[in-house]
């Protein structure tokens, strides 16, 4: 019984993985949203509708994981990763040389605190651009 389990399983990682390393061709042009849900749609064989509300809700859930008091990272596995970062603020600084009129002096504002949205390609994103 235990044999036949693992070689169910290895056919179904052989299937999956002939599935995802099957040659596509390149898309020459930039795509509208309704270009994609209508691709991913007919691809899917699921209905654009459905497709849309699925967006909709990936949207909701990466907002939930940014906003504020969140745990500030989201992960689309093997694809990205958004994380939330949050930059100190900054004082004010004077007699500071200017870097573009050398001889002069200025004065920099101070910077208040700020929260900066960072997306990172994760290794199938990378591999997609060889």
């Amino acid at each position: 019984m235990a044999v036949k389990r693992s070689t169910a399983k290895a056919a179904i990682k052989r299937k999956s993985s002939t599935a995802v390393n099957k040659k596509t061709p390149a898309i020459q042009k930039k795509y509208t949203k309704t270009e994609i849900l209508n691709e991913i749609a007919q691809n899917a064989s699921v209905s654009k509708k459905e497709v849309s509300a699925v967006l909709d809700e990936l949207a909701v859930i990466i907002e939930r994981h940014i906003k504020k008091r969140a745990v500030g990272e989201f992960t689309l596995p093997g694809l990205l990763k958004i994380k939330s970062v949050v930059r100190p603020a900054r004082p004010a600084r004077k007699n500071v040389p200017n870097p573009f009129r050398p001889g002069e002096l200025m004065d920099i504002p101070r910077k208040p605190a700020s929260t900066r949205v960072k997306v990172l390609p994760l290794k199938k994103l990378k591999e997609f651009a060889l």
